[in-house]
């Protein structure tokens, strides 16, 4: 390869100032310079002398536009150079780092093998149906085809993808690339459509099929790989390669903070430190033990409504989605609407907590939070929230106490929580018993915990472009640094969970649906969901992954005696939930009735623009009580420990 001069030849000593990277120019030779012509004079007659040749240029003497090229090719051959190196380098590193570690508990942890089996074994026994799958794909290409010699003949380019994967213009623009990104969708639409087609297999074994064949396709994206994507070779080139170096760079030190393990960086997590511009509400830890810490917040108004309100949030996150910013804090605006606010906020449990099961979050959670926040408050009643996870264990918590006749909870409100776990969505695909096994042997060989990280990448898998191989093109390929983005900081600050707790949950809830059976048993009684009679309130989410509106509605139609009111929000898992009505986002849709279906229950709904939040502080304040002068939390009987969001939620996994 070629070496960059230390000092400019003489004659590109005054070159001109670089042009941009990546916008070359052609080299114009200069007109030669006229030669001055002699005054005639009387001479004797001769024959005439052969003008010389004309002087071929030194290669010194090429116009400026050429070192500039030249010195760009350079560039970006050592850049390439560094970027390869910086990887190579990475990879090696890696491999030692894993050298001395237990090679890898099954070469197909999530069974997938069995089912893609069966789903070949159907197609088999079709010889029909694979005939004409093959001349559908057949003709697929042959449109293809005509449309790209339409477009070579000059017909315009089509409109830029809606999908996000090529929403660059060169896309559609480019034919080159316009093809290879049309034969991509073709082939990948195909092969789902393949596999969705087969009838005749279990279900929970097609939908598996389905699952890693659509993580399979999104892999093989042409927007995944550098040779293929427009987008990332337009960066490599008007950097003169400077974006891949960073890219590598990039890789490497996603590399090292995964021990040896790619752990793909999603934000800027040095922007963000909890308590200091997230999780910024104010209170005081008013109790702390083993296994939490209740958080009293600050009142915002002069008075409050008398019966205060406690949320449990999952244990396998921390409560602070619910307070990231001021003006999107869920807390901050319970408070601003008069309510006294309580969060259990769930200790990031290490292996002491391995032996930690429903028993322990019922008997030291749910019924000692609730017994200090009524200490606390001076109230005889509260009213719950249970998001997510926290919601499973409160909606099992309300049929433990309508058992015993424990009446100190007066309603509750669920976030995104299941009950019924029937239609659980994707999740379920991780639950069948030879999954669990590998997951067993994981926890036991981190000391009877689950690593956070583990449960962060099944929620990635169910999302793999977007939280996935979106960050993968934009770190590593375009080399961009993560966006400082609250809501991924928080995503990626994952919890760990106790052995005895999450296999119970998996195999109960996911494996076995014991709860909404009448089936479960928590704190020494089978539970019974129809016992609970106290309003409730569900809030389910129309594009939720993980807690699919389908099932919700199941939960919320497992309470039979209970005054259930539904709502269902626009967008996901979180931003369905984490949506103040300042933002003036999405929609939300009610209905009064709980028909037998959500299909029923949609068909009669209302639609109504923004935030569900005015909806349901509507419902809370009617069960809350009357106004009383607005509490202290650094004057109640509990002494205050420490300020909010106190010592749990800083803890590291």
């Amino acid at each position: 390869m070629a070496r960059t001069p230390t000092s400019p030849p003489p004659t590109l000593a005054a070159a001109k100032a670089p042009r941009k990277a990546g916008r070359p120019t052609s080299a114009k030779p200069r007109a030669p310079k006229a030669k001055a012509v002699p005054t005639p004079v009387d001479t004797p007659a001769v024959d005439p002398v052969p003008a010389p040749p004309p002087e071929s240029p030194s290669p010194l003497a090429l116009p400026d536009i050429a070192a500039d090229q030249r010195q760009m090719l350079e560039a970006l051959s050592l850049n390439l150079a560094r970027a390869a190196m910086t990887a190579q380098s990475a990879i090696a590193e890696a491999a030692l780092s894993q050298a001395d570690r237990p090679a890898a508990l099954s070469p197909d942890p999530f069974n997938v093998g069995p089912a893609m089996n069966s789903v070949m074994t159907s197609l088999a026994a079709r010889p029909d149906k694979l005939f004409a799958a093959q001349a559908d794909l057949f003709n697929r290409y042959m449109d293809l085809w005509a449309s790209t010699t339409r477009r070579a003949a000059g017909e315009a380019s089509p409109e830029p993808s809606k999908d996000k994967r090529f929403k660059d213009p060169a896309w559609s623009e480019n034919p080159m690339f316009d093809m290879m990104r049309q034969s991509y969708l073709v082939t990948s639409d195909w092969m789902n459509g393949l596999v969705s087609s087969v009838e005749d297999v279990d279900p929970i074994v097609k939908r598996r099929a389905e699952f890693f064949t659509k993580l399979l396709t999104d892999a093989f994206s042409p927007s995944n790989f550098l040779a293929s994507n427009p987008a990332a070779l337009k960066a490599m080139a008007e950097t003169n390669g400077e974006s891949l170096v960073k890219g590598m760079q990039n890789f490497a030190a996603d590399l090292e903070r995964g021990m040896g393990k790619l752990k793909i960086s999603q934000a800027d997590y040095g922007k963000f430190v909890v308590g200091e511009n997230v999780a910024t509400a104010p209170g005081q830890v008013v109790w702390r033990d083993e296994l939490f810490e209740l958080i009293q917040f600050d009142a915002a108004t002069d008075r409050q409504r008398a019966i205060p309100l406690l949320i449990f949030p999952p244990w396998i996150n921390k409560f602070y989605i619910m307070d990231l910013q001021p003006e999107n804090s869920m807390i901050r605006w319970l408070s601003a609407q008069g309510f006294t606010v309580f969060v259990c906020s769930w200790v990031n449990p290490d292996v002491d907590k391995a032996g930690f099961g429903f028993d322990d979050y019922l008997e030291k959670g749910i019924y000692r939070a609730v017994e200090k926040a009524l200490e606390q408050s001076g109230s005889k009643t509260l009213n719950t929230v249970g998001y997510c996870i926290g919601g499973t264990l409160m909606g099992a918590a309300l049929a433990h106490m309508a058992a015993k006749g424990d009446t100190r909870v007066g309603s509750t409100t669920f976030f995104a929580a299941q009950h019924d776990f029937a239609e659980a969505g994707d999740l379920l695909l991780f639950t069948d018993e030879h999954w669990l096994s590998q997951v067993e042997d994981q926890m036991d060989a981190a000391g009877g915990v689950l690593p956070g990280a583990a449960m962060a990448e099944t929620f990635n898998a169910l999302r793999a472009n977007d939280l996935i191989w979106s960050f993968f093109v934009s770190n590593y390929l375009m080399g961009k640094s993560p966006a400082a983005f609250d809501l991924l900081f928080w995503n990626a600050d994952q919890t760990r969970m106790p052995k005895r707790l999450h296999m119970d949950y998996l195999r109960s809830m996911y494996g076995q649906n014991l709860l909404s059976k009448g089936e479960f048993t928590i704190g020494g009684l089978k539970v019974d969901l129809s016992k609970v009679t106290i309003p409730l309130y569900f809030q389910a989410s129309r594009e939720d992954h993980i807690a699919p509106m389908n099932s919700v509605y199941r939960s919320a139609r497992a309470f039979s005696n209970a005054d259930v009111t539904l709502t269902l929000a626009g967008s996901g898992h979180i931003a369905g939930v984490i949506n103040p009505p300042s933002a003036k986002k999405y929609q939300h849709w009610t209905n009064a009735a709980l028909p037998g279906s959500l299909a029923e229950w949609q068909a009669g709904a209302l639609e109504h623009p923004g935030s569900w939040w005015e909806h349901w502080a509507t419902w809370l304040h009617d069960k809350s009580g009357d106004w009383v002068a607005a509490r202290n939390p650094k004057t109640g009987p509990l002494k205050p420990i420490e300020p909010a969001p106190g010592s749990y939620v800083k803890v590291k996994s």
